[in-house]
């Protein structure tokens, strides 16, 4: 994915060098003028151009001669993911995100990213991958290699995907590797901030710790997990349901090879032959409403099981969205050689 200032170029440019730039672009020819600041001023398309020749302008010009002065833009702090989707089903391939200073920080390019979803993520990567020692002896779990990328790029790219931009992840364990590997994420088109664990704080303790998030909404997510999930459905699901909190949810079936009796005082009242059971089981990522985060306890060891069952005490809407899409949960050697295994047929 290219770097958004690819798509930049200074008011006072010629537009000889905003033809070039257009040039290089190729597919993805858009630029948007930007002052010193990167305070969006207009864009710039190889259309706008031929129409400026047309009114006799030249080279020489300058490019705010040639611009459209009110293109559609993204407020980062203050957008619905149903205006993405209008957007990208009106055909606006690529659209700039503005801070509330109107400046430019980041391009959103339908070419590369499936959505962009108003969202924090929080990567919990501070546990000890006991069950997989002595792998984990020297390296920390979440940067054990599947195929030829660490477990947690797996999952920091697929959530990129979907245009999640603000990270946090957790750190306890060897953390200083994963901050050593992942740093502040620029070179990825993200931004990643760390939350460092002094004693073990479970599951979900570490998110105490985040004073403040970018939206109102937080996805949290272990770290240890490779999974095909659509983010975009996830989000869309949560909002449609009204929910507080909804938990991505595993459907286990189970094939009775017996007819199943339900008695009341050794009476028979109904039966079923052969019955299929399905359950679901926790998934390990979450979507949860900002504000009820301040619920978590402070610097205290405190899981996500935790979290659910307060939030349910309390009367909050917890949901389960049931996944139909690949996941698998990397927690002992038999998981990490499926991992092996399946990243060979899998397109994350």
């Amino acid at each position: 994915m290219r770097n958004f200032n690819d798509h930049l170029i200074l008011k006072g440019s010629q537009i000889r060098e905003a033809l070039t730039r257009l040039n290089t672009l190729a597919m993805d020819a858009i630029l948007f003028v930007v002052d010193d600041q990167k305070r969006l001023i207009g864009s710039l398309t190889d259309g706008d151009v031929r129409r400026g020749f047309l009114k006799n302008l030249s080279t020489e010009d300058k490019v705010e001669d040639f611009i459209q002065a009110n293109p559609k833009y993204v407020n980062k702090n203050n957008y619905s993911l149903e205006q993405i989707i209008d957007l990208r089903e009106n055909d606006f391939r690529i659209i700039p995100v503005l801070n509330g200073e109107h400046e430019v920080v980041n391009i959103i390019n339908f070419r590369f990213l499936q959505s962009y979803l108003p969202l924090d993520a929080v990567v919990m990567a501070g546990g000890k991958g006991s069950r997989l020692k002595p792998l984990t002896d020297s390296v920390p779990k979440p940067l054990l290699k599947i195929g030829n990328k660490p477990i947690m790029e797996y999952c920091i790219e697929r959530l990129s995907k979907f245009g999640v931009d603000d990270f946090w992840i957790s750190l306890g364990y060897l953390g200083e590797q994963l901050e050593e590997y992942f740093g502040d994420g620029k070179n990825r088109g993200i931004d990643i901030r760390y939350i460092k664990e002094d004693k073990p704080l479970g599951t979900i303790g570490a998110v105490s710790k985040i004073k403040e998030f970018e939206h109102d909404y937080v996805l949290v997510t272990n770290s240890d997990i490779l999974t095909a999930i659509d983010y975009e459905d996830f989000f869309l699901y949560f909002m449609e349901q009204d929910a507080d909190m909804a938990i991505a949810t595993i459907p286990y079936s189970i094939d009775v090879p017996y007819a199943v009796l339900e008695t009341s005082d050794n009476k028979i009242i109904s039966f079923s032959e052969k019955p299929t059971y399905t359950f679901y089981s926790n998934g390990g990522i979450y979507l949860i409403k900002a504000e009820l985060l301040k619920k978590i306890p402070i610097d205290t060891f405190y899981n996500s099981t935790d979290f659910m069952q307060k939030l349910l005490q309390e009367g909050y809407k917890v949901i389960s969205y049931p996944m139909r899409q690949y996941w698998l949960d990397i927690g002992k050697p038999k998981d990490f050689e499926k991992a092996q295994a399946d990243i060979k047929h899998l397109n994350l």
